[in-house]
C-alpha cells in the first residue's frame, strides 16, 4: 500500500496530478484545498504528499487521494467513517480547509459545511453528529499564511510533547508553535499535563 509519495511534477490537472517518482508517474487525485497550495508549482518542481490509498472489489482501479499533512490525511479518514460519505465523495467535498472544518464541526456550523461541495443540510448534520468531540486536533492545523517569529524557551515536559504535536502532526512552524503555547500559558498558568495545555491551545484558538 503507498502512503507517501515524493517526486517531481510532472502535469497538473482540475483535480489531479502526475508526479514522476522514481521513474514512474503516479496519479494523484488531490482536494481543491490541497490543489490550491500548489498554485506556484511548475513542472520539475518536487513535491511530496501523504497518500490515502483507495481500492475495494467493486472499485479494483486504485485511487491515489493526496494531501501536504500527515495530520491531513487522519481527519480525512474520519471524514469517510460518516454514513455516506465515501472517499471519493469526500475528496471532491473537500473544498475548505481541514482547519475550517474541524472547527465547523466543533461549534455545530452547518452553514460552513454546507459550503462542502455535495453536503446538503443532513448530511452535514450527520457528520457532526459522527465527529463531533474527535476532530479538535484538527482545528489547529498550521495557517497558511504569515509566521510570528519568536525566541520563546518553553520548560517542562508536557509542553515539548504539545509543541512536537503542534510542530510533527499540524505542521506549524516551531516558532509560531511555541507563541500558541505561551499564550495558553499565560491565560491559565496551572496547566501541568499535555492534555490540558493542548485543550487551552485549541480554546484560545478558536475563541472558546
Amino acid at each position: 500500500m503507498i502512503g507517501y509519495l515524493e517526486g517531481n511534477l510532472l502535469n497538473k490537472y482540475e483535480d489531479r496530478i502526475l508526479l514522476l517518482v522514481n521513474h514512474v508517474g503516479y496519479e494523484v487525485l488531490l482536494p481543491s484545498f490541497v490543489m490550491d497550495t500548489l498554485a506556484g508549482k511548475k513542472t520539475g518542481d518536487p513535491v511530496s504528499m501523504y497518500i490515502y490509498y483507495h481500492q475495494t472489489e467493486r472499485q479494483p482501479k486504485p485511487t491515489l487521494i493526496g494531501f501536504n499533512l500527515e495530520a491531513e490525511k487522519e481527519f480525512f479518514q474520519y471524514f469517510i467513517s460518516v454514513e455516506a460519505i465515501g472517499p471519493i465523495k469526500a475528496a471532491k467535498a473537500l473544498t475548505i480547509s481541514i482547519r475550517e472544518i474541524a472547527r465547523a464541526i466543533e461549534t455545530n456550523d452547518v452553514g460552513a459545511l454546507k459550503q462542502l461541495k455535495g453536503i446538503g443540510t443532513r448530511t452535514a448534520q450527520k457528520v457532526i453528529a459522527t465527529l463531533k468531540g474527535r476532530v479538535e486536533k484538527f482545528a489547529l492545523i498550521r495557517k497558511e499564511e504569515g509566521i510570528e517569529q519568536s525566541d520563546i524557551t518553553l520548560v517542562g515536559d508536557f509542553t515539548i510533547q504539545v509543541l512536537e504535536v503542534l510542530v510533527n502532526q499540524l505542521g506549524h512552524k516551531n516558532a509560531d508553535a511555541k507563541i500558541l503555547i505561551q499564550k495558553a500559558l499565560e491565560r491559565k498558568p496551572s496547566i501541568s499535563t499535555p492534555e490540558d495545555l493542548f485543550d487551552e491551545v485549541y480554546r484560545g484558538e478558536v475563541g472558546g
